[in-house]
């Protein structure tokens, strides 16, 4: 079944640039808004702030509704956000180190906003612009919305204008599929996009994921320094606590990562296939089980570390590791390291990334 659905979604959305709007735009119409896409018990709520996840209502395994993805009762609370909760994140996501590349000769200075470091596209990354949105089907077969952004030339110092689109769509039996996509108009640029949702298996206000299991396929991660830049080096997580490699509750062995109060690291993927099966979580008390699929060549793995008295939905209020981001995309700092995978689009080479979320109970 799954191959059907990413099959499905392959000829809707990769085969072609239907989703991919390429003309001049400007948000300076639109206004900030909630949409739902709702297929059986599933529903999602996305606003176009930042092209954000703001809920997923899913069944237990008792068939109790309820919401998995931390956030904010107010969309005013999006726009102040520091954490990304739910959100698109680029023009590149992750780190930069020094706040600079070098790309065909040529060196930019991009804005630093983690230290000397950009974290997340800069100080006004693409989770904190309004998106135009450019088709939107509530229900049917396959809801759907797309948004689109138009990043211009030297925005947070990043080469080039860069059109951009985000899908989101509910397919088969709790599916939840993420397309992204970006062309580059005029020159050369780096592109890494990613979705930072926070997800929390056994309800968004249910406290912390440290009984939560994990397996990540990966056998190596891309280690880093003390302001989390990648060394350029790869490491075996063999015996060390970065091993999921096995299902692994999370909380098992997370009191050894002292210095970072949890994970931050990014894995690189095992399989060579073009859409692979990246991670797993479950939730043992709620039954419900997330996989996920992509075909980006790395994972950033993160619980939640530094979340602190952050007031959520409901007036639940989050603390350190009361949620988990499963981020697939390419490694961290890559324009700084010529031996990891390329993020270089070109008007010749567009960007794809594709995500598919499956959620069942066990």
């Amino acid at each position: 079944m799954i191959k059907i659905i990413v099959l499905l979604l392959l000829c809707l959305f990769f085969l072609s640039d239907s989703g991919l709007v390429t003309g001049s735009l400007s948000s300076k119409h639109e206004k900030i808004g909630v949409f739902e896409l709702k297929k059986g018990d599933l529903s999602l709520k996305v606003t176009n702030w930042g092209a954000s996840v703001v809920s997923l209502i899913l069944p237990d395994k008792n068939g109790k509704l309820g919401d998995v993805i931390l956030g904010y009762d107010s969309i005013k609370d999006y726009t102040n956000d520091t954490t990304y909760f739910g959100a698109t994140v680029g023009r590149v996501a992750n780190r930069i180190g020094g706040a600079q590349f070098t790309l065909n000769g040529v060196h930019y200075k991009l804005v630093a906003n983690e230290g000397n470091n950009t974290l997340h596209g800069g100080s006004r990354g693409f989770s904190d612009v309004l998106w135009k949105v450019e088709s939107y089907q509530r229900d049917g077969e396959n809801p759907s919305i797309t948004f689109s952004y138009h990043s211009f030339d030297g925005e947070q110092g990043f080469p080039g204008d860069l059109q951009v689109s985000i899908s989101y769509i509910l397919s088969g039996k709790n599916h939840l599929a993420i397309v992204m996509k970006a062309k580059a108009l005029n020159k050369a640029t780096p592109v890494n996009l990613a979705n930072h949702a926070y997800w929390n298996l056994g309800g968004q206000n249910s406290g912390n994921i440290l009984d939560e299991v994990v397996q990540i396929f990966a056998s190596k991660i891309t280690p880093v320094d003390s302001k989390l830049i990648p060394t350029g080096k790869f490491a075996s997580v063999r015996g060390t606590p970065y091993d999921f490699l096995k299902p692994k509750v999370v909380g098992s062995r997370i009191n050894k990562l002292a210095s970072t109060k949890g994970y931050d690291i990014n894995y690189v993927l095992d399989s060579d296939k073009k859409f692979k099966l990246a991670a797993k979580v479950k939730d043992k008390k709620s039954g419900r089980v997330l996989e996920l699929y992509t075909n980006a060549p790395g994972l950033q793995f993160y619980t939640g570390n530094y979340i602190s008295n952050v007031k959520g939905k409901g007036g639940f209020v989050y603390q350190s590791h009361a949620g988990l981001c499963l981020e697939s995309q390419a490694f961290p700092d890559s324009v700084n390291h010529p031996n990891f995978p390329s993020t270089i689009v070109t008007p010749e080479k567009p960007y794809k990334h594709f995500m598919l979320f499956k959620f069942s109970t066990n």
